[in-house]
């Protein structure tokens, strides 16, 4: 496990690396070793879920003032992230009531019985 641990020092480039000389010296060691990779997240573009974007979020760096400040950061990051969600959502919204509100001006000003031209949508 201290290589693991090493390897994460390093980053994903060790990893890479470290893959491709397993391909290179014999092609299951470096399958074994992709595999690894994905199943624990370290390719970083798998097992991501919202919120993990930072994998040392859970690590100290040994000075405290910083990972407060880090802590905090992240924390009012998260909030604008939701904040600017909930804003394309009201955009969203907007959008549609004003779509459907055309529709519904279209429809009666058109005469009753007339079908609706093909140009329109």
């Amino acid at each position: 496990m201290e290589l693991v641990h090493k390897l994460d020092e390093y980053g994903k480039p060790a990893w890479i690396g470290l893959m491709i000389a397993g391909f290179v010296v014999f092609w299951p060691i470096g399958l074994a070793i992709l595999g690894y990779m994905m199943w624990s997240g370290r390719m970083g573009c798998f097992k991501r879920s919202r919120g993990q974007w930072w994998k040392a979020e859970s690590r100290s760096s040994g000075n405290t003032a910083f990972d407060d400040y880090k802590a905090e950061t992240l924390r009012r990051l998260e909030e604008e992230q939701q904040e600017f969600r909930e804003f394309l959502e009201q955009l969203r919204r907007a959008k549609d009531k004003a779509e459907f509100d055309q529709f519904m001006s279209n429809r009666r000003s058109r005469p009753d019985g007339a079908a609706p031209s093909a140009g329109t949508a």
